[in-house]
């Protein structure tokens, strides 16, 4: 189950808070609508719809006003939002034991570390991916296996190519235990404008390599860690797509 924090926040009722927080992470989906996210025959992902439909009916209105400056901007902004939660196909490639990117985006970070969560001090490798808003934002399953936990946790909005955002900032840590009982962590970081984070899969999931599995808006980091036997073939400045790119190979 998903760790949620036990208190209220900034004068918000707990369940408010609560409230908040499962929507974040996905939670308050049904399992139809969760369904659909991760089964996305759509050019654009599901989660940019209200933001798509906000731009065109402002535009329209600024139009009908006969405001065309406005309208001009409200229309390259909407296009600008359809861009962003583009969803384009992917063709997993790769081995068995490959390691694909959970992000689109620019390798910053592939050193030796531990992983995020109990047992501390467990030593890893680490990959981080940082995306800009030119980047897809959809998130895909690195490795085949069975979701084993997800957890959610507050933090800051620091820019999220700096090193400690993986440590300070919010955000959602799913941990995946593939077939042959490797473990894998992924993190989903949010970043100084990405303040939502979505997460479509939940403990006990089966998942492919390659499946969608969630989405950051707008613009932030994804933090692999996989284990220390591992051998990681990403490398900082390399640019990477989010199930197509390998990163690394399982022993």
């Amino acid at each position: 189950m998903t760790n949620r924090p036990h208190r209220a926040h900034n004068g918000v009722h707990l369940e408010c808070f609560e409230a908040l927080l499962q929507e974040t992470n996905g939670a308050m989906l049904s399992p139809e609508a969760t369904r659909k996210r991760i089964h996305n025959t759509l050019p654009v992902a599901r989660e940019g719809f209200v933001f798509i439909a906000s731009g065109i009916v402002l535009t329209g209105l600024f139009l009908v006003l006969s405001l065309s400056p406005a309208a001009v901007f409200f229309g390259l902004l909407t296009l600008f939002t359809v861009y962003f939660f583009r969803d384009p196909p992917r063709n997993p490639q790769g081995e068995e034991k490959s390691v694909l990117s959970p992000a689109d985006g620019r390798v910053v970070e592939a050193a030796p570390s531990e992983y995020p969560s109990a047992p501390r001090g467990e030593k890893a490798l680490k990959v981080s991916v940082f995306m800009s808003v030119f980047d897809v934002h959809v998130n895909r399953i690195p490795a085949a296996g069975e979701i084993e936990a997800v957890n959610y946790h507050p933090g800051k909005f620091l820019v999220a190519s700096l090193d400690k955002a993986s440590d300070q900032n919010e955000r959602n840590a799913v941990t995946l235990r593939t077939h042959d009982g490797r473990r894998v962590v992924f993190v989903q970081v949010a970043g100084l404008i990405a303040r939502r984070i979505a997460c479509w899969v939940k403990t006990g999931d089966k998942v492919r390599a390659g499946q969608r599995f969630g989405l950051i808006r707008f613009g932030s980091r994804l933090d692999i860690y996989l284990p220390a036997d591992s051998t990681v073939t990403a490398a900082p400045g390399q640019k990477v797509r989010a199930g197509e790119s390998v990163i690394g190979n399982l022993s």
